[in-house]
């Protein structure tokens, strides 16, 4: 009977050793590896084997491309007008490592990047460039940060500008314009 009792103890242990040592990482996911607190790898979509009580998982991450939506920012054209202008980026992490270690929340770190640099690209244009070049800002707007957060494990694949809102007695104007030529 002692026998028995023994051999159940270690079947449990073992059962706990397994469970404690495999992983599964869903597809479109990596999981950021430490052992015993210091980086050792990512694994990827699968099974994963840790070395139980030793390893562990830092933080799972979603690597897919994600789109996010950022509210509007008041920004000073050239003309000294305000605008409010909506940007939607869209973006995926390529290096998850370094997504969770270079920065303490890169999706802060993205709306922060891209509303000073927003402020950077508009601020030298008038409210007429800046309502006409849609395009220009949003490729200098890629462009820029996806210079600055690949230090992040991020690529930036996208930036639009939702819309650009001018100052309300500018769309006024615009809108009695619109009206005059129609008549």
């Amino acid at each position: 009977m002692g026998g028995l009792v023994t051999f159940a103890v270690i079947l449990i242990l073992f059962i706990a050793l397994l469970t404690a040592s495999i992983k599964l990482i869903p597809q479109g996911e990596a999981a950021v590896i430490e052992r015993l607190g210091r980086y050792t790898r990512t694994a990827s979509g699968g099974l994963t084997f840790l070395v139980p009580y030793i390893d562990r998982i830092r933080a799972r991450v979603d690597t897919r491309e994600r789109v996010v939506s950022f509210p509007p920012q008041a920004v000073i054209t050239q003309d000294n007008l305000t605008v409010a202008i909506d940007t939607v980026v869209t973006f995926q992490i390529n290096e998850p490592a370094k997504a969770i270690y270079g920065v303490d929340n890169y999706l802060v770190g993205v709306e922060q990047i891209s509303t000073a640099t927003l402020r950077d690209v508009v601020g030298g244009m008038t409210l007429e460039e800046t309502l006409t070049s849609r395009e220009t800002i949003n490729r200098r707007l890629r462009g820029e940060l996806d210079a600055a957060t690949a230090k992040w494990g991020l690529r930036i694949s996208r930036v639009e500008l939702k819309a650009i809102d001018p100052p309300p007695s500018i769309q006024q104007s615009m809108d009695c314009l619109l009206y005059t030529s129609d008549a």
